[in-house]
């Protein structure tokens, strides 16, 4: 297995962490403490926040910010401009601030231009429709869908649905 590859324009923070066979492409940044696995990929213009934590074989596409509290298990799959919040209570200036951890178990897959708020688990092999808003948990190898998500099936490890 080869070492990791940086893309010349990418932006990886000495104390990061990025394991072999790993990919990190055009215009990327990893910030301090954050700790990339194995043979992952990280699209054109990703954006990884301070002690983030992704596992190994995780693919995020373009435009993704994962920010700091965002926790991504093995085998997840990130579409583009997926979005991450970590603050439920957001203002321009807030002393007070508390970042409410988000987890992302093993498997799951969120389509392109999915939101999702902070404060979620999302279970294991889920599958998040594009463009869906999740605000609450989802059950492992649950298919959601909508705005808000709501549950419309199940799937199974390769995101085929079930009856």
């Amino acid at each position: 297995m080869n070492a990791a590859f940086t893309h010349p324009t990418a932006e990886v923070a000495p104390d990061a962490f990025v394991g072999v066979g790993t990919k990190v492409w055009h215009y990327v940044q990893i910030r301090e403490g954050a700790r990339i696995g194995t043979e992952c990929v990280l699209s054109k213009g990703v954006y990884v926040d301070t002690n983030v934590t992704i596992g190994d074989r995780v693919k995020i596409q373009n435009g993704v910010s994962v920010y700091q509290g965002v926790t991504l298990e093995d085998d997840v799959l990130v579409a583009a401009n997926v979005a991450f919040t970590n603050d439920k209570y957001p203002r321009a200036f807030n002393a007070d601030w508390v970042i409410t951890p988000t987890l992302i178990r093993r498997g799951a897959s969120i389509g392109a231009n999915a939101t999702i708020v902070c404060g979620v688990t999302v279970g294991e092999y889920a599958m998040i429709g594009a463009g869906s808003v999740v605000s609450r948990d989802v059950p492992a190898f649950a298919l959601v869908i909508g705005n808000p998500a709501r549950v419309i099936g199940t799937v199974n490890e390769q995101g085929e649905r079930v009856e």
